[in-house]
């Protein structure tokens, strides 16, 4: 049986992680396991996750100090994942604003590539209830990456993914130090530039009902740093 991990970093998200992992569970996928990663939420999402763990024996909780950073919870799940030997290990937020109902679509596409994106842009604009000003930054921040980068790809900063194990093997993930938007971004960016297989699958992205979005100008500045960086550091055959 293929081992798959859902990482989940939250940061106050109470309200929202145990919806979300009845969800996932209500799927019945074989080898499924969901690893929380929680940045020390003062709203006991991690109280939530543990009472969690009491019925299903396929929920694990990483607890951390602080709030240390999107990126540094990603990479620290993916290095569990590969000690672990899981075969397919997926990146989702936990306000609900990725659809759980859509993972298998993603093991199906997952198949035929090595690392598969749910895009909000593939056909259209498929994003629910965001605030204009911020869809168009968004969908804007996608072209200026697409054209500075050359990455083929219609949504570079969506963070609903399924990386197969070898990908995050060729990566030296201790070198990865970006957050936010930019870590999607790079984690692309050096998965293309190592070859492999990319595929955007349509996905539709639900704004936040509960709870406070993470977005910042920090964030936003490191992302369209990041891509200048990217760029560069390619020319010269470091990436």
């Amino acid at each position: 049986m293929e081992k798959i991990l859902v990482i989940v970093p939250t940061y106050n998200e109470r309200e929202n992680i145990g919806k979300l992992l009845d969800i996932i569970f209500d799927l019945n996928i074989p080898g499924l396991d969901v690893l929380v990663i929680d940045d020390n939420s003062p709203d006991g999402t991690a109280e939530v996750v543990k009472a969690y763990q009491q019925k299903n024996p396929h929920v694990f909780l990483m607890e951390r100090p602080g709030k240390l950073g999107l990126g540094t919870a990603y990479i620290q799940g993916f290095k569990y994942a590969l000690e672990r030997d899981y075969k397919y290990i997926f990146e989702m937020d936990a306000d609900l604003s990725h659809d759980p109902r859509e993972i298998p679509n993603f093991l199906e596409a997952i198949k035929e590539a090595d690392l598969v994106i749910g895009s909000r842009y593939l056909r259209g604009v498929n994003v629910i209830n965001w605030p204009l000003r911020r869809l168009a930054l968004s969908v804007m921040a996608n072209k200026y990456t697409k054209y500075i980068t050359g990455l083929p790809l219609e949504d570079s900063t969506s963070g609903f993914k399924c990386f197969r194990r070898e990908v995050l093997e060729a990566i030296p993930l201790d070198e990865v130090k970006s957050n936010g938007y930019s870590f999607q971004i790079e984690m692309n960016f050096k998965a293309w530039k190592r070859g492999f297989r990319i595929k955007e699958i349509q996905i539709i992205f639900y704004d936040r009902t509960v709870g406070k979005s993470k977005m910042s100008k920090k964030i936003m500045f490191e992302a369209a740093f990041m891509v200048w960086k990217l760029k560069i550091l390619s020319l010269f055959g470091k990436y």
